[in-house]
C-alpha cells in the first residue's frame, strides 16, 4: 500500500510467500488493500521508465510478493479461501480481478455457518488437497523461501476450523519455516457470532503450537479508532481494513525495501518471543489523524512514538496500565534519524505507566526505512512524513484471554450451541482441553509479571 509502491528499491529478501486465508465474518478486504493498489499504480509506472537497470532495480523488489508471468505482468503470491463462495466471488468480479491467477481464489459451495467442527473436520477437509497443491506450487516458484503470513478472523467458522486444519499440514511440509498472523480477535462487547467464543478457543488450542507469532487487532478497538481520530461517522470494513493495512504495511515494509535498521520475520520471532506460547503481539499505529486536521497536528519522533504507547492508538481492546511489557518491536518509517529515535525512547523510558519486567529491563528493538508511509486515497487518512508502528509483547493480554475463557466457560458450563459441534465430529472431551489450554496460557501471563 506505499505510494512508490514494490518497484521503487529491492530488498535483501528476494522471495517471500504470502498465504491470505479470507473469512466472511470479517476484513474480507484487509490482506490485499496494500497490494492490490500498488501493484495498480506502479504497473502504469513501469511504462515510463527507459533505463533498463532501474526497471530490472524494480522488478527485483517486486519479487518479495509478487511474481512476474511470462508476458512481464505481477500477480501476488497468495491465496484467498473462504468455504463460502460469496466473498471469493466479489473479489473475481471486482476492479482487482485481473491482478490474481484464478487457482489462488478458492472457494467452496457450503460455508462453515461460524463452525470450527465445519471448517476444521467435514466440509474443510474437502477443500484441503487443492489448497495444499496450489500452495505448493507458489512455493515451489520461491528461490528463497522466508515464511508465511496469514490473514484470519479466529471467530468464524472458516477463519477458525479451516484456518487450523491447513496450518497444521503447512507445518508439517514446512517446520522451520517462519509462520505469522494477523488474528482478528473477538470484540469484547460487540460479536458477529453467538458462538464466536467456541470458534476463538477452539483456533487457539490448534494453532498455538504452530505458529511462531500473532499480531492481535479486533475490530471494535479500530471502529473506535476510526470514529474518534478520522471521524468516520460510520466506519465500514473497509474504513477497518485501510487503517489495518497502516500497520501491516509497516510491517513488510523491511521486506520490500531497503532500510539503514531492517527487521524481518525472523528478528519479530527473536525479539517478541521470549517463550514459544508467549507470541501474541498487540499492535499499535502512530499518527492516525484525519487528512483535514493533518496542518493543526504536531507530527514529531517524539510524539509519535508516544501515542504508539497510548493504549488509545492500540488495535485491540488492552489498556497498558494493567500489565508489564515483555518485548516492544518499534518500526520507524520514513523521515526519521537515530538521534530522534533515540530521544524519543529515553523520554518513554521515563513514564511511569510504561512498566517492563524486571527480566527484561532493556525490552526494545528498532526498525528503520527510509520510504515513507502511503495512504488510501478512498480513506480519510492523512497522509504522512513518517510513521510508527508498534508491536509489543504485554501482560496486559491476558485481560482479553480471560474476558474470552469467562464466555467460553459461560456456554460450555449450559452446553449451549454443543450439538452443532458434536455433529460434525467433535467430541466433548477437546472442548474441556480446549478450556484447560487458555486457562494454562493465562497462568504463563501470570507468571511473567
Amino acid at each position: 500500500m506505499d505510494e512508490r509502491g514494490f518497484i521503487d528499491k529491492y530488498t535483501d529478501v528476494e522471495v517471500e510467500s504470502l498465504t491470505s486465508l479470507k473469512d466472511d465474518d470479517v476484513n474480507s478486504e484487509n490482506s490485499n488493500l496494500s497490494k492490490k493498489e500498488s501493484l495498480i499504480e506502479n504497473s502504469s509506472q513501469t511504462k515510463f521508465v527507459d533505463n533498463d537497470e532501474l526497471r530490472l532495480n524494480m522488478i527485483d523488489g517486486m519479487q518479495s510478493f509478487f511474481m512476474e508471468s511470462s508476458n512481464g505482468s505481477f500477480s501476488p503470491r497468495n491465496l484467498m479461501i473462504d468455504l463460502e463462495p460469496t466473498v471469493v466471488d466479489v473479489i473475481k468480479t471486482g476492479p482487482y480481478r485481473d491482478l490474481y491467477l484464478p487457482n489462488t481464489l478458492i472457494s467452496s459451495s457450503e460455508d462453515a455457518a461460524n463452525n470450527f467442527a465445519r471448517g476444521f473436520y467435514t466440509n474443510g477437509k474437502l477443500q484441503l488437497e487443492e489448497v495444499l497443491e496450489t500452495l505448493m506450487n507458489i512455493t515451489e516458484n520461491c528461490e528463497r523461501l522466508q515464511g508465511f503470513l496469514f490473514f484470519h478472523s479466529i471467530g468464524g467458522g472458516t477463519g477458525s476450523g479451516f484456518h487450523s486444519a491447513l496450518l497444521e499440514e503447512i507445518h508439517d511440509e514446512f517446520p522451520k519455516i517462519s509462520k505469522l498472523e494477523i488474528a482478528i480477535f473477538p470484540s469484547p462487547t460487540l460479536s458477529t457470532a453467538v458462538v464466536e467464543p467456541y470458534n476463538a478457543v477452539l483456533a487457539v488450542h490448534h494453532s498455538i503450537d504452530y505458529t511462531n507469532c500473532t499480531f492481535l487487532a479486533d475490530n471494535e478497538a479500530m471502529y473506535d479508532i476510526c470514529q474518534r481520530m478520522l471521524r468516520a461517522d460510520r466506519p465500514t470494513y473497509s474504513t477497518l481494513n485501510r487503517l489495518l493495512a497502516q500497520a501491516v504495511s509497516s510491517i513488510t515494509a523491511s521486506l520490500r525495501f531497503k532500510g539503514s535498521l531492517n527487521a524481518d520475520f525472523v528478528d519479530f520471532q527473536t525479539n517478541l518471543v521470549p517463550y514459544p506460547r508467549i507470541h501474541f503481539p498487540v499492535m499499535s499505529y502512530a499518527p492516525i489523524i484525519n487528512s483535514d486536521m493533518i496542518t493543526h497536528e504536531c507530527l514529531s519522533v517524539q510524539t509519535i512514538t508516544s501515542n504508539c504507547f497510548d493504549y488509545s492508538h492500540r488495535l485491540v481492546r488492552c489498556e497498558s496500565e494493567y500489565g508489564r511489557y515483555i518485548s516492544c518491536c518499534l518500526l520507524y518509517r520514513g523521515d526519521v534519524t537515530p538521534k530522534d529515535i533515540n530521544g524519543a525512547i529515553a523520554l518513554i523510558k521515563q513514564k511511569k505507566n510504561v512498566q517492563f519486567v524486571q527480566w527484561s529491563p532493556t525490552g526494545f528493538k528498532i526498525g528503520m526505512n527510509e520510504q515513507p508511509p502511503a495512504v488510501d486515497p478512498k480513506g480519510k487518512m492523512a497522509s504522512t512524513t513518517r510513521a510508527c508502528c508498534m508491536l509489543c509483547n504485554t501482560t496486559a493480554i491476558k485481560e482479553a484471554w480471560s474476558n474470552l475463557n469467562v464466555k467460553y466457560h459461560g456456554m460450555l458450563k449450559k452446553r449451549a450451541f454443543i450439538h452443532w459441534y458434536l455433529k460434525e465430529g467433535m467430541d466433548m472431551e477437546e472442548f474441556y482441553s480446549a478450556q484447560d489450554d487458555l486457562l494454562l496460557l493465562e497462568q504463563d501471563y501470570n507468571c511473567l509479571d
